[in-house]
């Protein structure tokens, strides 16, 4: 014998009220999607991601000149810190005898103090590395900036890597999106938020005599307990910030 089935046509009111959860689900769904992307330390997409890091070109000629220190990220002991009481920071870098080497000199205002550093550095296919008295390589990312400059730095001291995303411009000001720009690239690079220095801090003259040159800061990375607390240091400023 056989069975008949009880199937019948749905009502219109069951009809409006599936339609109704339908497009509930489906809203919902879209809401999650969409606070999926705005998440907030949410990698940036791969396809931007590539464009954003690929190395650039840059000549010696694009290197020389004055450079003022606008903002950036490192995961250097006591660099976030540092950065807190960092005013301002410029780079004078100049064509030495020797074609692929430069001279930079480097002044730093700290809280009210100026201080400065005078080093070489080869600079050779678009690569600035520093070999001694610690390991030093630095690319450049692109920019939109037309007077700026993004570096990417590795440093190796010992068994440790550490790496830096810093930005450079001829001015002390550049725009929003130029600060977004480099966000995004130290977000796709996987490192904190930028710190920017205020543009309208005073700079430091140039009669500083230099001192010391990269001896003070590899004394520094060598000695693994200024480590520690130049740590603890970072994590107290960003806890404060």
């Amino acid at each position: 014998m056989l069975v008949r089935g009880t199937n019948r046509d749905p009502h219109p009111q069951e009809l409006h009220e599936e339609n109704i959860r339908r497009m509930k689900c489906t809203a919902a769904a879209g809401v999650v999607l969409l606070l999926s992307f705005l998440s907030p330390g949410r990698s940036a997409p791969l396809s931007s991601c590539d464009v954003l890091v690929k190395p650039i070109s840059v000549s010696n000629e694009d290197m020389l000149g004055r450079w003022l220190y606008i903002g950036g990220s490192s995961d250097l002991p006591g660099s976030r810190s540092l950065a807190k009481l960092l005013k301002n920071v410029w780079l004078d870098i100049t064509a030495t005898s020797q074609s692929n080497v430069l001279n930079i000199i480097q002044t730093q205002r700290i809280l009210t103090k100026c201080s400065s550093l005078a080093y070489n550095v080869t600079f050779e296919n678009s690569i600035m590395l520093i070999e001694q008295p610690f390991y030093l390589q630095e690319v450049y990312l692109p920019t939109n900036c037309s007077d700026c400059l993004v570096a990417y730095e590795k440093v190796i001291s010992g068994t440790d890597t550490f790496t830096s995303l810093l930005l450079f411009s001829r001015r002390q000001n550049v725009s929003p999106a130029d600060v977004e720009m480099l966000k995004r690239q130290a977000e796709c690079l996987q490192m904190p938020s930028p710190i920017m220095i205020d543009p309208n801090s005073e700079i430091c003259p140039d009669n500083i005599p230099p001192s010391e040159g990269l001896a003070a800061l590899n004394s520094l990375l060598e000695v693994k307990l200024a480590r520690v607390f130049a740590r603890f240091l970072d994590s107290v400023f960003d806890f404060f910030s």
